[in-house]
């Protein structure tokens, strides 16, 4: 029988801070995160997962504080060297960052699925949730900009975000399906709550929703669905997210970000800035401080996220 009470839908940084609340509140075992792949791509020969590594490097307690990605105490003696050969260092690895690169890369080329690499590399790292790819096939983020259509590293790292938006596709969407672990999750009548992180609507959840029978699985589970705000005072904590909605003709407002998950949610949590927004969210609202600047901040947030599930819940939502 699963264990698992919570599922948390997540990109990297900003949603993987709530993530990090949740496995500190709940008992050990007792959450998935199912992370956006979408970010995926083979560079130097390698297969980089870079949503995928911020959640175990975040709950394993290796994250790098002053960059927010990477491992904690990085050195950098192979992009160092790698730049004398003239290689590209745009996508900086670091030297223990890497160990991680290569070790799935080659165990992908033997044969195992990358759901299988990422339990076992979180065992290894002591981390005691289960941390799931959102679908085992090839689902790629690919952006269109005034620019050109990039890849999403393209635009993210090497671009910086700068090329105005016009429209996001996810390459293989036709082809991708919910990774089992997740799928028998979200399909689980005993689980409590799902929580949609304060990750980017468009670029980190949105490749979720698109793969096929991943918003089936939503729409129809037993547990309420809550999302996380991912704007104050329409802006973003940190990431383009306000940048993106502006360029794509969207009103940069949690009003927004609620509307596009309608259908999806039954619950909406608010900053406490946007408290005047309650009213139109359209949902039930849980008004609060979603700034998560320290890790009691993170499990306060998490704390009330599920006391808010929990009152969904007991009212009806989310029942088959």
């Amino acid at each position: 029988m699963s264990t698992t009470r919570v599922v948390a839908l997540s990109g990297g940084i900003g949603g993987a801070k709530l993530a990090l609340g949740l496995y500190r509140v709940l008992v050990p075992g007792a959450l998935m995160v199912v992370a956006n792949t979408g970010d995926d791509f083979d560079h130097l020969g390698l297969r980089i997962c870079p949503d995928v590594d911020t959640l175990l490097y975040t709950l394993a307690g290796l994250a790098n504080p002053e960059l927010g990605w990477g491992r904690r105490d990085e050195t950098w003696t192979c992009m160092r060297t790698l730049e004398t050969y003239g290689g590209e260092t745009w996508f900086r690895l670091g030297d223990a960052d890497l160990a991680l690169h290569l070790e799935r890369t080659r165990r992908l080329r033997a044969g195992e699925s990358l759901s299988e690499i990422i339990a076992d590399i979180a065992q290894r790292l002591e981390v005691h949730a289960a941390i799931v790819p959102m679908s085992e096939d090839p689902l790629r983020t690919r952006v269109l900009t005034a620019a050109g259509e990039l890849a999403f590293q393209d635009y993210f790292v090497r671009r910086r975000c700068e090329p105005r938006v016009r429209a996001l596709r996810f390459e293989g969407e036709e082809r991708a399906r919910p990774s089992a672990r997740a799928q028998a999750a979200l399909s689980d009548t005993s689980l409590e709550a799902i929580v949609v992180c304060p990750s980017n609507p468009y670029l980190s959840i949105d490749p979720m929703l698109a793969v096929r029978g991943m918003r089936a699985l939503l729409e129809n589970a037993a547990a309420p669905v809550v999302a996380v705000t991912p704007l104050v005072g329409g802006a973003a904590i940190k990431g383009p997210t306000a940048k993106i909605m502006a360029e794509l003709g969207l009103t940069p407002s949690a009003i927004t970000v609620a509307q596009h998950y309608r259908g999806l949610i039954d619950g909406f949590v608010l900053d406490e800035r946007d408290a005047a927004l309650a009213a139109s969210i359209g949902e039930p609202v849980h008004v609060t401080d979603t700034v998560m600047t320290s890790l009691a901040a993170r499990e306060r947030l998490a704390h009330e996220v599920l006391q808010f599930a929990a009152t969904l819940r007991a009212s009806g939502a989310g029942a088959p």
